[in-house]
């Protein structure tokens, strides 16, 4: 049994927690520290149910989500499960904090601006604030977010870190 596990809601998640770990200097692996997606934060009672007392557990969420992982923690309050929200979600953390401007930048960078470009002029998408077409463009197509989520934090400066996940890592 790993000595902390970290509770995330997807695939994209796993990649962004790992990627900052090793971005600050941490092994998470080496230090013992299991980082799991749960395939979605309905599932947050059913991994609690299934973890021993005393298991230590951070968990991160989307905003919806918080009540979900509010009442589990309620629940299972013999773990100490500590958990962060992000607002929105991750993606749109990593997103404000690198500013539209960025974001478009990395999305030419990585070949994927002209895409973007014509998922703007999308009927549904068109006159859509950017921010909101950003964050749909990435859940859009096949492992976009995962990818991204590496991509935007290797560009993000250490002080703009999202707080919930700077918090996250240093619970683990």
């Amino acid at each position: 049994m790993s000595e902390a596990l970290v509770l995330v809601e997807g695939t994209s998640d796993v990649i962004a927690v790992e990627t900052l770990a090793a971005l600050r200097g941490r092994d998470l692996a080496a230090e013992g520290v299991e980082v799991r997606a749960i395939g979605g934060a309905q599932a947050i009672a059913r991994v609690l149910a299934s973890l021993p007392a005393g298991t230590r557990v951070a968990g991160l969420c989307d905003e919806n989500e918080e009540p979900v992982f509010r009442r589990a923690a309620e629940r299972f309050a013999d773990l100490p499960f500590e958990f962060f929200v992000c607002r929105a979600d991750l993606e749109d953390e990593l997103m404000r904090a690198l500013g539209v401007e960025a974001v478009e930048a990395l999305f030419a960078e990585h070949g994927d601006l002209r895409s973007f470009r014509t998922f703007q002029r999308q009927p549904a998408w068109a006159g859509r604030p950017v921010r909101d077409q950003l964050r749909r463009f990435l859940g859009s197509a096949d492992r976009r977010k995962q990818r991204y989520g590496r991509v935007f934090l290797d560009a993000l400066e250490p002080r703009r870190v999202p707080q919930p996940l700077v918090q996250l890592l240093d619970a683990v």
